[in-house]
C-alpha cells in the first residue's frame, strides 16, 4: 500500500498481519524478510506481527477465576515459566483474512480478520479481531494508522481476556548491524517493576537510566538495556476503558538516527508500552528462492516499541478490567507511527 509516494510506502501480509515494509524516503525501517515464508520458519523474534490472543507475559502461564475456573496456557517464555505473546502459535503466526482494500476515515487503508476459535491456545470463547491499517502523508511526514478491535463472538463462556499490539523492530540507521547512535525521547520514565520471572511487582518507579519525559539519551554498544513496560497512565487499572481509541494519542516514543536523519514518532492511546532495546534479539540468515542470502541480524539490530495494557493485566485480576471482555462489549486500540527524512 503507498502512501502517495514510491518512496514511502508499505507492504503487509496476510500471515500476522505482519508489517512487512515500512518505507521512509526509500528506506525500510522495520526489521524484515524478503520472502512470506521466512516469517514461519525464522520469525521466533515477532517480527512485524500482531500479538494476540493477549500481548506480553501472563504470570504462571494460567489465567485464574475467569468463568468461575482456571485455564493452563502455553508455558514458551525461556526460564520463566510464563506464557508469551499468546501462546506458542499466536496470532503471529495465523492467517488473517486481508488485506482487504478499504476507506476508512476518510484514507486509504487495508482490512485484517481474523476469528479465533474458542480454545485456541487454551483460551476461553471465539472471538474476532480486526487490524485496521491506513497510510498518508501529512506535513512531509509518512503517516501509518493501526487500529484494533476485538469482540466476544461466541457463546461458549461468559467472558475472556484479550490484547493486541504489533511488535515490529524499528531500525533508523537501515542497514547497520545495531541502534548503536539511535537518539530516543520517551513519553514517560516511569515503569512496571519487575520480579526474576519478569512479571510486574505492582510498584510503578522511575527507571534509573532514563531522563523524565521529553528527555534525550543516546542507545550505546550495550547500554543502556531495556526491555520494561513503561507507564503513560498511572490510574489505567481503575479508569481505562476496553476500548480506548476515543482517547487522546499521548507520544510514547521519537528516535532518530543523525547519520540518516530519519525519524520515527509513536502515538497511542494506550496507557503504556513495552519497550525493547533487542538485547537478546536474534534473526537467523537466510536465502532466497533466487539464492539471494541474507546475513543474520543480531543483538540490538532493531527496537521494539509496542503500545499495550500493563504487563500481565490478563492474569492478574485486580488490572483484568483492561482486557476482560464479555458479550456486546469491544476491546480496542489505536496507534499512530509518523516517520519522516531531513
Amino acid at each position: 500500500m503507498s502512501a502517495t509516494d514510491p518512496d514511502s510506502a508499505f507492504t503487509f501480509l496476510s500471515q500476522g498481519a505482519i508489517i512487512q515494509e515500512f518505507k521512509v524516503a526509500g528506506h525500510n525501517i522495520v526489521q524484515s524478510f524478503l520472502e512470506a515464508r521466512f516469517y514461519q520458519t525464522h520469525n521466533d523474534a515477532y517480527l512485524g506481527e500482531t500479538i494476540g490472543r493477549t500481548t506480553n507475559r501472563v504470570k504462571g502461564a494460567e489465567l485464574n477465576n475467569l468463568n468461575g475456573r482456571s485455564y493452563k496456557l502455553a508455558i514458551n517464555d525461556g526460564g520463566n515459566h510464563n506464557s508469551l505473546h499468546g501462546g506458542s502459535q499466536g496470532w503471529g503466526r495465523k492467517d488473517f483474512q486481508g488485506p482487504k482494500p478499504v476507506n476508512r476515515h476518510g484514507k486509504e487503508g487495508v482490512q485484517f480478520r481474523y476469528v479465533s476459535n474458542d480454545g485456541e491456545e487454551n483460551y476461553p470463547g471465539t472471538v474476532e479481531c480486526f487490524v485496521w491499517y491506513t497510510a498518508g502523508i501529512k506535513d512531509g511526514k509518512t503517516v501509518l494508522d493501526i487500529e484494533y478491535q476485538i469482540e466476544l463472538i461466541g457463546d461458549e463462556c461468559d467472558e475472556t481476556v484479550v490484547g493486541a499490539t504489533n511488535h515490529s523492530y524499528f531500525q533508523v540507521n537501515p542497514g547497520a548491524p545495531t541502534t548503536e547512535g539511535t537518539v530516543v525521547t520517551l513519553g514517560t520514565n516511569e515503569y512496571l517493576e519487575l520480579d526474576a520471572n519478569q512479571i510486574p511487582t505492582g510498584q510503578i518507579s522511575v527507571f534509573p537510566a532514563i531522563p523524565p519525559a521529553g528527555g534525550v539519551f543516546n542507545l550505546g554498544a550495550t547500554e543502556p538495556a531495556i526491555d520494561d513496560c513503561f507507564v503513560m497512565d498511572r490510574a489505567a487499572p481503575a479508569s481505562c476503558p476496553l476500548d480506548t481509541r476515543s482517547l487522546p494519542l499521548k507520544t510514547l516514543a521519537t528516535i532518530s538516527h543523525p547519520s540518516t536523519g530519519l525519524h520515527l514518532e509513536i502515538q497511542s492511546t494506550e496507557p503504556a508500552f513495552q519497550f525493547y532495546t533487542g538485547d537478546g534479539l536474534y534473526i537467523p540468515e537466510a536465502e532466497t528462492d533466487k539464492g539471494v542470502k541474507i546475513p543474520s541480524r543480531g543483538k540490538r539490530s532493531g527496537i521494539a516499541i509496542e503500545p499495550s495494557r500493563y504487563v500481565d493485566c490478563a492474569g492478574r485480576e485486580e488490572w483484568r478490567g483492561m482486557c476482560k471482555i464479555r458479550k456486546g462489549q469491544l476491546w480496542g486500540a489505536r496507534s499512530v507511527y509518523r516517520a519522516w527524512k531531513d
